[in-house]
């Protein structure tokens, strides 16, 4: 987790190059994103990790912050639903995980402890995603 070093960062330093202001037409989603690259990386919520690694924004900077706060409470509700960053997380490129396998096995550690009457009243699909993350090779995850 040295990644974690860099708290006082921002994506916009750690992930050049920095990207220039969005369009004044941009959704507001594209706009929160070039907003949370400027937001030092310590002073990022639940939320904002989770907008980042669903959109695929600077993932190998913002997935260990994730994975932090799963392994302390792997169903964290971040703003829509009870584990939605927890499927943000496992659905982040393989890519990304290849540079952390051993945040990814203890993430898949943590994801096979949780009660199956829990993951089932999980979202639709939910249970097969976390059972594929768990499924990938260490290296993968």
């Amino acid at each position: 987790m040295d990644r974690l070093l860099h708290l006082g960062r921002t994506l916009d330093e750690l992930d050049p190059p920095e990207w220039a202001p969005p369009a004044s037409d941009s959704t507001s989603l594209l706009r929160r994103v070039h907003e949370l690259r400027r937001v030092p990386l310590g002073e990022l919520g639940p939320a904002d990790l989770r907008t980042l690694i669903s959109q695929q924004v600077a993932v190998p900077y913002v997935l260990p912050l994730a994975v932090r706060l799963l392994l302390e409470e792997p169903l964290l509700d971040a703003y829509f639903y009870e584990g939605d960053l927890l499927l943000a997380t496992v659905n982040a490129p393989a890519s990304a995980w290849s540079l952390l396998p051993d945040l990814g096995a203890r993430l898949g550690n943590v994801i096979t402890t949780l009660p199956e009457a829990v993951v089932a009243g999980l979202p639709r699909g939910a249970a097969e995603e976390l059972a594929r993350f768990v499924a990938r090779p260490e290296s993968l995850r």
